[in-house]
């Protein structure tokens, strides 16, 4: 068997190279490059605005979209929309867009049925053996693991969804916690399944409480407070156990946060942005993008993993023979770039200022961007433009930093400026990538993405600019004041730890866990982290496995206070971590120091933002306050 450091020290397994088998998928080098335009996601319409607050109606179904090149086969996707508006079905959904102090209220509707009002099974293979969100258990069983005599097929049962509105400071009970996932209201739910996670009655009956009305079936109703700075936030899946394959699906858009005090005034930096009611044709110079990898079948259809083999080629026992999941992989590689729902796209931009909000909405990928004027140069390659970061996951940063390449893991957003004064019309500008097609374990300990398929990402095409630009130039920009955390009262040692098949083979699960020792900590286990309401506390992450991981913790905004190997110096936070965060990249063999207040009490989660590794155990709850 190839052990899982063999199987990554060889180069990019995963990612097919050119020339080699694909397996039956598409090959990616087949895939036409910058012949689509970006799309730019449109703004989500509301139901209503009134009593003080904005109502959204947003279900997830199924429909077809054109993400490979025109002349390709449509995709069938999930995705979020719209239930009073047809025709606003998307993946990437459309943005929300909300403003701060003013509260928004979705109900989220489970529409994955067919026509005839039946269940819709899973587009991608669903691994029963998993701790997941097991609606066959019926209530004494959901949210558990199965215990099975034979080693079980693929689920093709109805699928449960609950949406995280990621970056959003909160009350639990509208968090989207993994164990509040509901089924669609079918008419066809097989009987003795549970349709409603172990935590939906208790968040349902809190939210009637507070609010004076229960949750429908099939749906829930969450309400933001917007009670925070402006920022970039997204809005995706997190339900128990598949997680990575509902976002892989389609289920992620963008929500974005403006005003208050700690806004900028409109025209200091680029705009417009997309609004409500824009007509056809307008020019954004502020565009919101997500970047995605992908993999397909040569019929256009999404292809992700139906067997542990596709990981290391471990062909069984798998449980109960072993305790290896027989579908689940540890991680996943898509083999082509999909940006706003469409595989390297292209976009015509002017010699001016563009703000862009980056979001790595990849399951495992980490992303090292780079703007060049030569896609396959030699990497590491030379910027032909700089990034102007002025923003992080928690909103502004202190103040602009000029970056020759900007590194996103998983969730990690980036709030950037690109100014393309002065350089010609007619000029072509690549953003690319430079970080693995594997594992991260540090920008330079291994060979960057294939730089034919992975290594690229989208185009800029220069036209003549129309109009001035009368915007800040981004190294004059004054930002909002930042205002630091003050001093923690407690300090928690937490770990990151694999476990990996004997002898020194591949990885069964990745684990959060607790010190000293280390002790691995399962989901199920008795909660370890139960901060004070209000207490500001500073978490000393031990990563003791191979591979960097993001961490991400619900309910919080933290500062990153730095870094330090197992054994050596400490060092400061990267330049652009010098905002508030809510997922921090933490590298092997070294202490990843974040200092957060907590604020409201209640029940969230704390976990690795590689959605697979999410979905098998690498992810605990915690408690602020008491029980």
């Amino acid at each position: 068997m190839i052990t899982r450091r063999q199987f990554f020290m060889a180069g990019s397994v995963l990612l097919v190279r050119p020339g080699s088998s694909t397996g039956g998928r598409l090959d990616p080098v087949t895939v036409a490059k910058y012949v689509t335009p970006l799309p730019v996601p449109p703004v989500m319409p509301p139901v209503s605005r009134a009593d003080g607050l904005d109502h959204y109606a947003i279900g997830v179904r199924r429909f077809r979209q054109q993400i490979l090149p025109p002349g390709s086969p449509p995709t069938t996707v999930w995705g979020y929309g719209s239930e009073r508006h047809p025709g606003g079905f998307h993946s990437p959904a459309y943005t929300i867009e909300a403003r701060v102090g003013r509260p928004v209220r979705v109900t989220w509707v489970n529409a994955l049925m067919d026509g005839h009002g039946d269940f819709l099974p899973h587009l991608l293979p669903v691994d029963p053996t998993l701790h997941w969100a097991n609606p066959p258990g019926g209530v004494s069983g959901r949210d558990t693991r199965p215990k099975f005599a034979a080693t079980p097929p693929r689920y093709q049962g109805p699928v449960p969804i609950v949406t995280h509105l990621h970056g959003g400071r909160n009350a639990d009970y509208v968090d989207g916690y993994p164990e509040a996932w509901y089924l669609p209201a079918a008419r066809n739910i097989p009987q003795g399944y549970a349709t409603e996670g172990s935590k939906y009655t208790d968040f349902a009956a809190r939210f009637a409480a507070k609010e004076g009305f229960f949750w429908e079936p099939g749906s829930a109703v969450f309400q933001y407070a917007n009670s925070q700075p402006p920022t970039t936030m997204w809005y995706h899946d997190h339900t128990l156990g598949i997680t990575r394959l509902n976002v892989y699906a389609g289920l992620s858009g963008f929500y974005l946060l403006r005003g208050g005090p700690d806004d900028l005034p409109a025209g200091v930096l680029p705009g417009p942005a997309p609004a409500l009611g824009d007509p056809p044709g307008v020019t954004y110079h502020e565009i919101p993008m997500v970047i995605q990898d992908r993999s397909f079948n040569p019929d256009g259809s999404l292809f992700y993993p139906e067997s542990r083999r596709f990981f290391d080629q471990f062909a069984g026992p798998y449980i109960p023979g072993s305790d290896v999941p027989p579908i689940w992989n540890p991680e996943f590689y898509g083999e082509t770039i999909v940006v706003n729902g469409r595989t390297w796209p292209v976009l015509t931009v002017q010699p001016r200022r563009f703000r862009f909000r980056l979001l790595n909405g990849c399951n495992s990928r980490f992303l090292l961007l780079k703007i060049v004027g030569n896609p396959l140069a030699q990497r590491p390659a030379t910027p032909a433009v700089p990034f102007w970061q002025i923003g992080a996951d928690g909103g502004f940063l202190p103040r602009p930093v000029q970056l020759p390449s900007l590194l996103l893991a998983p969730a990690e957003r980036a709030d950037v400026i690109v100014d393309f004064t002065g350089i010609p019309a007619g000029t072509e500008l690549f953003l690319i990538n430079e970080a693995p097609d594997g594992p991260f374990q540090g920008a330079a300990k291994a060979a960057p993405a294939n730089p034919e398929t992975t290594g690229q990402v989208m185009k800029f095409t220069l036209r003549p600019r129309t109009g001035r630009d009368t915007t800040v130039p981004p190294g004059q920009l004054t930002l909002p004041p930042f205002v630091p955390l003050g001093e923690a009262s407690a300090t928690r040692e937490v770990a990151l730890l694999e476990h990996l098949m004997p002898p020194g083979g591949g990885s069964t699960a990745a684990l959060l866990g607790t010190l000293p020792g280390p002790v691995a900590r399962m989901w199920s286990d008795p909660i370890t982290e139960n901060p004070a309401v209000g207490a500001v506390e500073t978490w000393r992450i031990h990563n003791f496995t191979v591979d960097a991981h993001p961490i991400h913790v619900h309910e919080v905004q933290f500062q990153v206070v730095g870094r330090q190997p197992l054994q050596g110096a400490a060092r400061a936070p990267e330049r652009g971590e010098s905002g508030y965060k809510d997922t921090v990249i933490t590298y092997p063999g070294e202490i990843t120091t974040i200092k957060a207040r907590f604020g409201q009490p209640g029940l969230y989660v704390w976990h690795c933002h590689i959605l697979e590794h999410e979905d098998n155990e690498m992810m605990r709850p915690y408690r602020v306050g008491p029980a």
